[in-house]
């Protein structure tokens, strides 16, 4: 969603100014709630660009481990109470605490909890199952997905402020994008759109590559390792705990992907060249 505002363009060093039109990427505050069991639990408020909010919810709640599949929803979470509020219903069942639920949100790199327990509350809720995609994936696609992400990015190209994630199988091919303000909510987005379309009682994407078009944070390879994702491209460079976490989920994680380079932070015994 973006919105058309008139601003005042200053060019060559305020020789030249003009009243123009622009573009702005739109964000507003949505809050996710769960209802369980005759419970309803509000569990997040995120800023976030309007729209998928259906699929951010979703999921918000796979990669915070309170669901394991779409099989878990009692329906498609997209009856709102508001404009900005979203409820997701859970069959009974499917939550039976909601204290412990909300007691076991993961730490985040801002929230001053060390590495280590960080990673080892992942791994608590993780219920990907404990195997490796050890197909190799050809570092000449590599390089080609930053173009093609780019090529996608409507919003992007219309605003220049937003954030992007991206599927691509192992050739290359694009499989799904979605674009937020908050490059958590677009993962999560993208998560949720393939949760909310899968089948079975069990989801994890050991077959695709995931592209970032910014930095790769702990928290988007929180998520990546929630979904069981094998390879994480980022644009921009990764954090330490970022690094560490791959290491420890077996995930092949690929910085400062652009222009025909990269650095390979782990899994690089997954990479031909």
């Amino acid at each position: 969603m973006t919105k058309d505002v008139i601003i005042s363009k200053v060019q060559n060093f305020g020789k030249q100014t003009a009243s123009v039109n622009d573009v702005l990427a739109v964000e507003e505050p949505l809050e996710i709630s769960v209802s369980a069991n005759g419970e309803t639990t509000q569990l997040s408020v995120t800023m976030r660009t309007p729209g998928n909010d259906g699929e951010l919810a979703t999921g918000f709640l796979f990669t915070e481990g309170i669901i394991l599949s779409a099989n878990d929803l009692n329906n498609p979470p997209h009856q709102s109470m508001g404009e900005n509020q979203i409820t997701v219903r859970l069959k009974p069942g499917a939550s039976h605490d909601m204290q412990k639920v909300k007691r076991n949100f993961y730490t985040t790199s801002s929230c001053g909890v060390c590495g280590k327990e960080s990673i080892e509350a992942i791994m608590q809720v993780c219920r990907i199952p404990d195997r490796r995609n050890d197909a190799k994936v050809n570092m000449q696609h590599i390089f080609t997905l930053p173009d093609k992400l780019r090529a996608a990015q409507e919003t992007f190209n219309s605003t220049g402020g937003i954030h992007a994630s991206a599927l691509f199988d192992f050739q290359g091919e694009l499989i799904s994008l979605r674009e937020d303000v908050g490059r958590h909510n677009a993962l999560d987005k993208l998560i949720g759109a393939e949760l909310l379309k899968s089948e079975g009682e069990t989801f994890f994407l050991q077959d695709r590559i995931l592209l970032l078009s910014g930095r790769a944070s702990f928290e988007l390879i929180q998520k990546a390792a929630m979904a069981g994702i094998p390879v994480v491209c980022a644009i921009g460079a990764p954090s330490s705990l970022a690094v560490e976490t791959a290491e420890k989920f077996g995930i092949t994680l690929i910085g400062f992907l652009k222009n025909g380079n990269a650095n390979i932070y782990s899994g690089a015994d997954r990479v031909k060249f």
